[in-house]
């Protein structure tokens, strides 16, 4: 598959077949979920949405296509800039020392930590108001 998948037109515009997938991998696979979801989401019919939202928004369905691909790939690191490398690394050792002691102490200390990062970081949700 890889790259062969993709097809590329002399103006740089590249081409993605929509296909189903339904497997087969083994429950003890570590991407077993994901594959689970990549069968299920494959059932849908997206481009249906994805060409209502065309019509009604005037933007062509391979721009829409490629802003909800790119939006999905990149959630990862968006969601890193948003939060920030600090708070992702403190929240990521929080969990690290949590699995080091392997203790159900060490870990609901952990919960604990990363629980008032969230909602120091939801404030501004719960109230827009905050910083003003």
């Amino acid at each position: 598959m890889s790259r062969k998948a993709i097809r590329q037109s002399h103006t740089g515009d590249q081409t993605v077949s929509l296909v189903r997938w339904s497997g087969p991998w083994d429950s003890s696979d570590p991407d077993a979920n994901f594959k689970e979801e990549v069968a299920a989401y494959g059932l849908l019919e997206p481009l249906d949405t994805i060409t209502r939202l065309s019509e009604s928004l005037d933007i062509p369905v391979g721009a829409l296509v490629r802003y909800v691909l790119a939006k999905w790939a990149t959630g990862g690191s968006e969601g890193m800039l948003h939060i920030g490398g600090t708070s992702v690394q403190r929240m990521h050792n929080a969990c690290q020392i949590a699995e080091d002691e392997d203790t159900d102490e060490a870990r609901l200390l952990a919960y604990e930590e990363i629980r008032q990062m969230v909602q120091w970081l939801h404030l501004p949700i719960e109230d827009p108001t905050i910083y003003d």
